[in-house]
């Protein structure tokens, strides 16, 4: 084990953390100047490790703490040491030990293994490890050589006490002596208390013959007056027994009356309900019958009103029925010839395109051939035109460059012409297209009217059934008002009943609870107990005295929640309650009984699982039984609380509740009643805001329906009066579809004239062409007179074709004009006119199909109105005969209801008259009982008996008794003046002198030991001197002439003179007890000599300074060895060496640090040859220390340049 690493911060002269690198387990050197922090840094491990720095007061703990240029103050310090393990001599199992120590201003504290330590502990640790308190050598500071040195021989002998350990057999020894002290002083007390008890023994010893004889006397006093109260108490136990029995007899009819009297007021409670539900119906049935009465009156009334007014349409609409029949008769017929003739036009409008078509092939065919003939007819003359070939060939190539120059020319027309076309074409796309949208407008106008009209008929047919809907909810709602109060205000008085049961301040919380609860939205609060379970009525009274108030214990989920709820009630001081969190609840398991007259009571009560912690802790521990003596059974038996099903309960601590439960206070029917009309109240209620908000609803439809029909309407007349703008735009685009249409055919019949002369001026071109590249005959070949025969042929039929084709287009293009003037001009202007007259006529008032609707809405009106009244006069004489067996069913409740109220004040009397019996019977059963527990208090009076006395006189009669006592009680008065307590008092000081004689042996024993201990501690004491002085001596002789090798040392013991006491010995308590061997030692001298090894030698006075140091040496290493430690700390052991015993002690630790650790300081060279690591310490110009590691050479010139400097 060895110092590892040691961390130093706020310490002296070590103001910041400063962490020293890790030690060599060898020989440790540290250099630096004085006054750098060397003696410091040796000051923090002591600090650390020894009993230098202990019961420090304020001001030296402030010495320690850093003092330095520096503006910020050190409030605390520490020192740590870490410790090497490994070799495990501290006890902790583990590798490294940490060891800190930390002060202030106000603390100094320990910890070990970064946990907090008492500074006990750690000496005992640091004990365990060898660091031994009796031998503090293993730290050599300054001045702790030179102190060694000046030692005299009686302060070196006290130095070797030490070392051996006699501070701890002092210690011991002075124990025990202060022991032995209290042990003689209870020797004296014990024997002055027997003194005094055997004087006092004497003395009763007299009093004992006179006491014998009173206590013959007093005996036979005691067994007189045992018989005489043993005999009365007999007769009260026999008249109580009387009493009870005829207690019990009256309880037992009372019983009786009391069961026939809560069944009969059960009874009364069903009638009273029925009487209440009765009335409720009676009530409820009249306002119906009210209002259906009132509903009908209504009808009748409304019914009359409309009859009127389809009276009134009717009249006025018939002159308007008849002009819009005949404007729609003319319409239709109309129409009809519209079709017919649209029909034929289309027809024709086929047949024409058909005819051109034919028209214009039978023309090609006809230009065609036409060509072909000129052609050939002019090549037939072209041998007399032209002379030669290129004559003709001129012409030709001539023709032909005029052909194609026309050419040309009739194909920009036929172009120009085919735009011309297509843009008439489109032109008359748009027309028609306008047209049709127009049509299309039209059209949509009259189904909008068409269909507004159904609209509106299908809205008031929807107002009419939404205005019946609300009549019947009207209806309801003013039934469900009634029964809404009616529970309300049965809840209301079984709640002020429910809260009557309990304190002022518990129903306050209540009723707190539930508006906390609803105002903060706490889904976490479940209600009171009460309002969690239900139980049938056979237990219903053995549970509520189980309950008792904890039925009203609020349940909630967890303590959270009770924190909310009570923070509200606190602040506004609502009332106590107590709550039961679920969360906070354990479960028990319970032993119960397995009997059939045992019923665990949590089972009877029917509850949701979510709360069975809850119920378990009022009900887990109870069962039920049939009567007490089982109940008391079971209690004892199980540890169980126990109730039988009238009430009487048995407690498990030992206390028997029961007696009379009135049922017309019982709280758990309140909760029923109560919960039953809340119940009743919140469904009604409930009911009762639905038809409210249905009324609403059905109202807001009402308004909305009505406005819906008005709006229509609006839009109706709109449409109505922008027919006739719209009926203009049709005319006006009618007349520009057919300007489109005849523009479009002069256009096409352009371009098909065009067109064919474009195909005669090719057809001519190819001719020409065609002769171009032939050579000129004087005449035409066969097979061209052939073909020329036959085209002249072909001529005269395609002449003919195209006559008949033309004729055919003629015809049926006047057909068809004729058709379109007429359906123009004609027949659409007329229907055009009709149309616009019907819409007039619709739009007057009190005319047309809006007036048709009315009158058939009003119809539907009134068939439902007659239908209603039909309905209502059933409802009114349903009612009516209700109200009838309502009031004979009241009548008949009420009378049964005061036969069973008789019958109940009847039962009540007799009650009361045997609970009068009752108390008579209680006052005597009283007066018994007291006379009873008066006997049995005067035979207790009369203390232990004799055995005699139970049978001695039992027998006799009591007048003989009573005289015989009198004379008895004579006979003692001569004894007055008698010690009664003589014996006690002998057997009591007779006990007390036998314990003293025991104690005064025991303490006799214990001094016996305690001198031998005494004698034992001197001898080890003895013994340890002897062994250390001759360890220290051997070691000191060895180790001296290890470093003087041609010099001798030894320790000479001086002994004193026989018979001379010095003042030493007797300070020190030797001279008042026997003296051992050891108290003759006077001192320890030190004899060395340095050049030889036989003479005599010189004593320690007679040297130099350094031989004396280097004797101080000797004798410290002589110690260690003599209780070797784990490491060593020298601060500048060899200053005062000469230089050749400062290189023999150098080796001697380079040979030791083989097996323990040491860390010097030095500033000779001779120390730095043989170590093994090297620190240098520094000081900065702010003082404030620090050290780190450093090389062997900057080790040797700080040393150098130290000497150097010491030099100068």
């Amino acid at each position: 084990m060895f110092i590892k690493t040691i961390t130093i911060q706020g310490f002296k002269s070590y103001r910041d953390q400063v962490a020293v690198d890790p030690f060599s387990p060898g020989h440790n050197v540290v250099v630096g100047r004085n006054g750098s922090g060397k003696s410091n840094f040796f000051s923090a491990i002591r600090f650390v490790l020894s009993d230098q720095y202990t019961k420090m007061s304020r001001e030296e703990r402030q010495r320690l703490l850093h003092e330095g240029t520096s503006t910020t103050t050190t409030l605390s310090a520490y020192v740590e040491i870490v410790f090497d393990n490994s070799d495990g001599r501290f006890p902790t199992g583990r590798p490294e030990l940490v060891l800190r120590r930390t002060i202030g201003l106000k603390k100094d504290e320990y910890s070990l293994d970064r946990k907090s330590a008492s500074k006990s502990e750690v000496d005992q640790l640091l004990e365990s490890a060898g660091f031994s308190k009796s031998n503090p050598y293993y730290i050599v500071p300054q001045g702790r050589i030179t102190h060694l040195t000046n030692m005299n021989d009686r302060e070196r002998l006290r130095l070797l006490k030490d070392v051996a350990g006699t501070e701890v057999y002092e210690q011991k020894r002075a124990e025990s002596t202060r022991i032995m002290e209290d042990t003689d002083a209870k020797r004296d007390k014990i024997a002055d208390l027997l003194s005094f008890i055997e004087d006092r023994l004497n003395e009763l010893e007299e009093e004992k013959e006179e006491l014998k004889e009173y206590q013959e006397k007093d005996r036979e006093r005691r067994c007189l007056e045992y018989a005489l109260h043993q005999r009365e108490l007999d007769d009260v136990s026999a008249a109580l027994d009387e009493v009870e029995g005829d207690r019990r007899a009256d309880i037992h009819n009372s019983n009786e009356k009391r069961k026939e009297f809560n069944e009969r007021e059960e009874e009364v409670q069903r009638y009273e309900e029925a009487l209440t539900t009765a009335k409720h119906s009676l009530s409820t049935t009249q306002i119906a019958l009210r209002q259906y009465e009132s509903e009908m009156a209504d009808l009748v009334r409304a019914r009359t009103e409309i009859e009127c007014v389809i009276a009134d349409f009717t009249t006025a609409g018939e002159a308007g029925e008849q002009r819009r029949a005949e404007v729609s008769e003319e319409l239709q017929a109309l129409e009809e010839r519209i079709e017919e003739a649209s029909e034929r036009l289309d027809a024709l409008v086929a047949e024409v395109e058909e005819r051109i078509v034919e028209e214009r092939s039978a023309r090609e065919a006809l230009e065609s051939t036409q060509s072909k003939l000129t052609v050939l007819f002019a090549k037939q003359g072209r041998s007399q035109q032209f002379a030669n070939q290129a004559a003709r060939d001129r012409y030709l190539n001539d023709e032909i460059n005029a052909l194609k120059a026309y050419e040309k020319d009739q194909q920009k027309r036929v172009d120009a012409l085919r735009k011309d076309v297509e843009s008439a074409k489109n032109q008359l796309a748009e027309v028609v297209e306008r047209s049709e949208e127009q049509s299309r407008g039209e059209n949509e106008r009259r189904e909008n009217l068409r269909r507004m009209g159904e609209e509106v008929t299908q809205l008031r047919a929807n107002l009419d059934g939404m205005q019946e809907q609300r009549k019947e909810l009207w209806r309801e709602d003013g039934k469900l008002g009634q029964t809404v109060s009616n529970a309300k205000s049965e809840m209301e008085s079984a709640e002020r009943s429910l809260l009557g049961m309990m304190d002022k301040d518990t129903s306050n919380g209540l009723r707190a609870v539930r508006q906390i609860a609803k105002r903060l939205n706490l889904d976490g609060v479940y209600g009171p107990l009460y309002e969690l379970f239900e139980v049938s009525d056979r237990y219903k009274t053995a549970v509520e005295v189980t309950a008792g108030n904890s039925l009203f214990h609020v349940v909630v989920d967890n303590d959270e929640t009770v924190t909310k709820l009570l923070d509200v009630m606190n602040r506004e001081k609502s009332g106590r309650v107590t709550f039961m969190p679920l969360n906070r609840l354990k479960s028990h398991t319970v032993n119960y009984p397995r009997a059939n007259d045992a019923l665990p009571m949590i089972q009877k009560l029917r509850f949701d699982r979510e709360y069975v912690m809850a119920f378990e802790q009022v009900f887990g521990r109870t069962i039920i039984c049939e009567d007490l003596q089982t109940a008391a059974q079971y209690t004892r038996s199980h540890n169980l609380n126990a109730v039988t099903v009238e009430g009487d309960r048995v407690d498990r601590k030992g206390s028997l509740t029961g007696g009379y439960h009135d049922v017309r206070r019982s709280r758990l029917d309140a909760v029923k009643t109560a919960k039953k009309w809340r119940q009743s109240f919140e469904t009604d209620s409930s009911r009762h805001e639905e038809v409210k908000a249905g009324i609403t609803k059905l109202e807001q439809e009402i308004s909305r329906t009505m406005g819906q029909i008005q709006v229509i309407e609006a839009k109706r007349k709109q449409t109505l009066d922008g027919r006739g703008m719209l009926s203009a735009q049709l005319n006006w685009t009618a007349r520009e579809e057919e300007g489109s249409k005849d523009r479009v055919n002069r256009l096409e019949a352009s371009l098909e004239e065009a067109e064919g002369e474009l195909r005669d001026t090719k057809s001519k071109r190819a001719s020409y062409e065609e002769e171009l590249r032939t050579p000129m005959r004087q005449t035409l070949t066969d097979e061209e007179v052939q073909q020329l025969e036959q085209l002249t042929r072909s001529a005269e039929e395609q002449k003919k074709a195209l006559l008949e084709a033309t004729q055919a287009r003629t015809r049926a293009s006047g057909e068809r004009n004729r058709l379109e003037i007429e359906l123009t001009e004609s027949l659409r202007r007329r229907r055009e006119e009709l149309r616009g007259r019907l819409d007039q006529l619709e739009g007057d008032a009190g005319s047309g199909v809006l007036q048709a609707g009315e009158v058939e809405l009003r119809n539907n009106e009134l068939r439902n109105l007659v239908r209603s009244i039909e309905q209502l006069d059933v409802q009114v004489e349903e009612n009516e005969k209700r109200v009838e067996e309502l009031a004979t069913e009241i009548a008949s409740v009420a009378e049964k209801l005061e036969r069973v109220q008789n019958e109940q004040l009847e039962n009540t009397r007799a009650i009361l008259r045997v609970q009068k019996n009752a108390e008579r019977y209680l006052t005597k059963r009283q007066t018994l009982i007291n006379r009873k527990e008066e006997c049995n208090a005067a035979i207790r009076d009369l203390g232990v008996l004799p055995e005699e006395a139970f049978s001695k006189y039992m027998e006799t009669p009591s007048g003989k008794i009573i005289k015989r006592l009198h004379k008895t009680n004579d006979g003692l008065k001569k004894f007055a003046h008698v010690n009664k307590k003589a014996f006690e008092q002998y057997n009591n000081f007779t006990k007390q002198r036998d314990e003293l004689l025991g104690r005064r042996e025991e303490l006799d024993e214990s001094a016996q030991k305690i001198q031998e201990l005494i004698e034992t501690l001197d001898q080890r004491k003895d013994e340890a001197i002897e062994r250390t002085f001759k360890q220290v001596s051997r070691y000191f002789e060895e180790v001296f002439e290890t470093l003087v090798p041609a010099g001798k040392g030894v320790l000479v013991m001086q002994k004193r003179i026989e018979g001379y006491v010095d003042e030493e010995s007797e300070e020190s308590g030797v001279a008042g007890r026997e003296k051992s061997e050891i108290d003759n030692y006077t001192g320890v001298s030190i004899q060395v000599s340095f050049n030889s090894k036989d003479d005599e030698g010189q004593r320690i006075q007679q040297l130099s300074g350094g031989q004396k140091s280097l004797v101080a040496l000797a004798l410290v290493f002589a110690i260690q060895k003599c209780d070797p430690a784990p490491f060593y700390l020298f601060d500048e052991i060899d200053a005062n060496l000469d230089a050749q015993y400062r290189t023999a002690v150098a080796s001697m630790i380079h040979t030791l640090s083989a097996n323990a650790q040491f860390v010097t300081t030095t500033f000779k060279a001779e120390m730095l040859a043989q170590a093994d690591k090297f620190y240098g310490v520094f000081f900065d110009k702010q003082k404030v220390s620090s050290i780190k590691v450093i090389e062997k050479d900057e080790a040797s010139d700080f040393v150098e340049t130290a000497a150097q400097v010491g030099q100068l």
